[in-house]
């Protein structure tokens, strides 16, 4: 027999003895009322604590549980012991789905739920962005009511969803990639996962540029070879004329090996993953060397002048960083028309260490930037040959300051030349004591406090 059983049994019993005593004493009537009275009241308790109980049991977890004497208290005590079950647990699984929640907020890609009526029962912000949504506006809304691309219809209601579907023009500007991806689960339901493949795409693109690039970059000299060898075997030609052929040739090889080098050149950079050392550069010869290269490229079509800081220093791999550095210096010279002048300068810039090449050349124009450091890009395809460039130069400058984390910033104005700034990070920019730069660089003239030229203090 359990507690309760035992208690009631208990009250009854004691209720009868008090009764027979009565009877005994008083005789039935007392003995009748006292047990009618006792019962009434018995009853109305019993039914107080049956409505608090009832209260209880509406809101059992977040309710408060009442105290009460004898049986009663220990049906709330026992209660209490449920309840207090109840809510560990319930605070448990609140934890669980809060933190499944973040998880899937934390998420990249996109997730959005629907039921097995394809409405919209929750989705995450990713999703929400992707397909332009309001989770609390759209929830419980036919997802085909809201995106009503024909090809997402069409993907979700042929009910094939091996292949993921790509969608084009999406999220808020509509220049999103998005690859949409079905997982039915559960009673008909589905669950919508989406990724923006955007960067990828550009990759992808990129990558098909840059082999029609290289194969139209290679095509152009070997036709040309073709064309003077196919000459030279077939036509007579005079001893003059054959040197000229030859001569031409050779220039279309040179050009092709440039090329072939530079491409060997960017797989060395992007294949090597170890980070450029931290030696010091010597940085004023490096530049009384550029000035030298410029000279002799611009064979006294320029004015060629540097502007130093001697405090300036900088740590890396001074072979890449020369690379780097020589490309922008002989862009500056090749760009440039004749009379021009190109400035070299090495200067503090906010604690970073700044190398600047300004010119007065033609200048780039503004939609033409972003591009620059892309392979092959060529602002004017002709005028780019003409000058002998390869079209790799600032890939390879882009990826020598990515590994030294530096950054290549342009500003230009068409018709008044450009400025290219490589700004160094405080990690590599090391301030050197004035008196050890004071010894006479050969190419360098006398060190001047840095100040920008004309057109690099105008573009900038």
């Amino acid at each position: 027999m359990n507690v309760i059983w035992a208690r009631s049994v208990a009250i009854l019993i004691s209720l009868l003895v008090l009764s027979a005593g009565v009877y005994l004493v008083a005789g039935p009537v007392p003995a009748l009322a006292l047990a009618c009275v006792a019962l009434l009241g018995l009853l109305f308790y019993y039914l107080y604590q049956i409505n608090r109980l009832w209260k209880v049991l509406d809101a059992p977890v977040y309710g408060e549980i009442p105290s009460a004497l004898g049986l009663w208290g220990e049906v709330y005590y026992r209660l209490h012991r449920l309840v207090k079950r109840w809510r560990t647990q319930v605070l448990q699984v609140e934890q669980q789905h809060t933190r499944f929640i973040q998880a899937i907020q934390a998420s990249p890609n996109g997730v959005l739920m629907l039921d097995d009526a394809d409405q919209i029962e929750w989705c995450n912000d990713v999703a929400e962005q992707h397909f332009g949504l309001n989770a609390r506006r759209d929830v419980r809304q036919r997802i085909t009511h809201l995106i009503r691309r024909p090809e997402f219809v069409h993907y979700l209601t042929r009910q094939q969803f091996d292949d993921p579907l790509v969608m084009r023009d999406m999220g808020e500007h509509k220049h999103s990639v998005i690859a949409v991806q079905i997982l039915p689960y559960g009673d008909n339901r589905k669950l919508v996962i989406t990724q923006d493949i955007t960067k990828l795409e550009n990759t992808e693109a990129m990558r098909r540029d840059f082999v029609a690039n290289v194969s139209h970059e290679l095509k152009t000299p070997l036709t040309v070879m073709t064309g003077f060898l196919e000459t030279v075997r077939d036509l007579p030609v005079s001893e003059e004329d054959r040197r000229r052929y030859i001569d031409m040739m050779l220039a279309q090889s040179v050009r092709m090996q440039s090329i072939v080098e530079d491409l060997l050149a960017l797989a060395r950079l992007e294949s090597d993953a170890q980070p450029p050392g931290h030696d010091a550069v010597p940085i004023r010869a490096m530049v009384a060397h550029l000035m030298h290269d410029a000279e002799a490229l611009s064979q006294g079509r320029h004015q060629v002048a540097a502007e130093i800081d001697p405090t300036v220093g900088m740590r890396g791999a001074e072979t890449e960083l020369m690379s780097a550095l020589g490309n922008l210096v002989s862009n500056a010279v090749r760009y440039t028309p004749e009379g021009g002048r190109i400035t070299m300068r090495l200067a503090w810039e906010d604690g970073h260490a700044v190398f600047a090449v300004a010119d007065t050349g033609l200048g780039i124009a503004a939609e033409h930037i972003p591009r620059l450091t892309e392979r092959f890009y060529r602002v004017d395809r002709s005028r780019s040959r003409d000058t002998g460039g390869t079209g790799l130069g600032l890939a390879i400058v882009k990826h020598v300051l990515s590994r030294h984390h530096a950054e290549l910033r342009v500003t230009s104005e068409e018709g008044r030349g450009s400025v290219f700034r490589v700004v160094f990070p405080l990690e590599r920019s090391v301030r050197s004591a004035v008196a050890s730069a004071d010894s006479p660089v050969p190419g360098v003239g006398p060190t001047v406090t840095p100040q920008a030229p004309d057109n690099a203090r105008r573009a900038a």
